[in-house]
């Protein structure tokens, strides 16, 4: 839809009828000889003057400009690519590359969360013969994309980044929670504060009575839901009661510690889905068929750009060569 604003072209005519429009008045002086001859009127002329024809000329490149910018044009110039996700193995990509025969292609590195929506957005600028080649941890996209060119994805997921969370266990039975933690497996490891202090993320408040209230964690699990005066209210899900005060969220739930593997398991599971971001799944290597899909209806290419920037130079000039000719 883009492409027809080109129809507004002829509008590069207002600026040459408005030039043409202006008059200059011709100021009379009288002299003494002009007794004899017959009045006449002062008329009105046209004149062109070189600054005239330079602001025309501005003017009308001012519009075409404008105009191009609305049409969004984009040639294809852009061959074989590789797009390569951010962080990924060098001596992985250098094999990929070389068993698919994209020696000689341009590569662009980019955030592997980015990778496939970027193809999306400058599938314009390739030419229609060129060729894409995706590598990295690229990681599962909510839909399938479609692109009207084909495009290989080819991945390899990377260790996920080992992560410490801090804890501090206030309880009679401190040994069975210790367990617990000592169960989690993945990449999280528990690290057990002897005490609560600014980098403690959970505290287990396995006591009776509230806790002091200077005392603060982003989170609590609690086996009594009477210390905590903001239960009273709360709701329950799964067995587990939950309130945010001013200490932080609040857990609570008689069953605890967990008496089995299960229950600890599922516990755990629910601290670090709730807690802590999830680790995206790697996409499998596929290879994405060509579809029917519209072009995207927003600027993909740096032809745009560059118009923006030639319409903010054009309108300086224009604006500095009408000042100059009021003067």
């Amino acid at each position: 839809m883009n492409s027809l604003w080109w129809l507004a072209l002829p509008t590069l005519l207002l600026p040459v009828w408005w030039h043409r429009k202006k008059r200059v008045q011709v100021k009379a002086e009288p002299l003494a000889s002009a007794r004899f001859l017959p009045r006449t009127e002062p008329r009105q002329m046209r004149v062109w003057r070189w600054a005239d024809v330079t602001l025309l000329i501005v003017r009308c490149l001012l519009l075409a400009c404008a105009i191009a910018w609305l049409a969004d044009p984009v040639f294809p110039w852009r061959g074989d690519t590789v797009v390569v996700a951010h962080g990924s193995d060098a001596q992985w990509i250098e094999r990929e590359i070389k068993a698919a025969g994209y020696g000689a292609a341009a590569r662009e590195a980019l955030p592997a969360h980015t990778a496939l929506a970027w193809i999306g957005a400058h599938e314009r600028e390739f030419t229609p013969e060129a060729r894409l080649l995706v590598l990295g941890d690229i990681p599962m996209p909510a839909g399938l994309p479609q692109f009207r060119r084909p495009v290989v994805l080819r991945t390899l997921a990377k260790p996920a980044p080992r992560t410490e969370a801090h804890v501090a266990i206030v309880s009679e039975r401190a040994q069975e929670w210790r367990r617990m933690f000592a169960a989690l497996d993945g990449p999280l490891r528990v690290a057990i504060d002897a005490a609560p202090g600014p980098q403690t993320e959970l505290i287990v408040w396995d006591r009776p009575g509230a806790p002091p209230p200077s005392m603060r964690a982003p989170l609590w699990w609690s086996t009594d839901a009477g210390a905590f005066t903001e239960l009273a209210q709360s709701k329950a899900v799964g067995g587990i009661r939950y309130a945010d005060g001013v200490r932080g969220r609040i857990w609570a739930s008689n069953a605890w510690p967990p008496s089995d593997p299960a229950a600890a398991r599922a516990l755990l599971e629910t601290w670090r889905e709730l807690h802590y971001a999830p680790v995206p799944y790697t996409a499998p290597s596929m290879t994405f068929t060509r579809t029917n899909a519209p072009a995207p209806a927003y600027a993909s290419g740096a032809v745009r750009g560059f118009l923006l920037w030639a319409l903010v130079a054009l309108f300086a000039i224009e604006r500095i060569l009408t000042h100059a000719r009021r003067r």
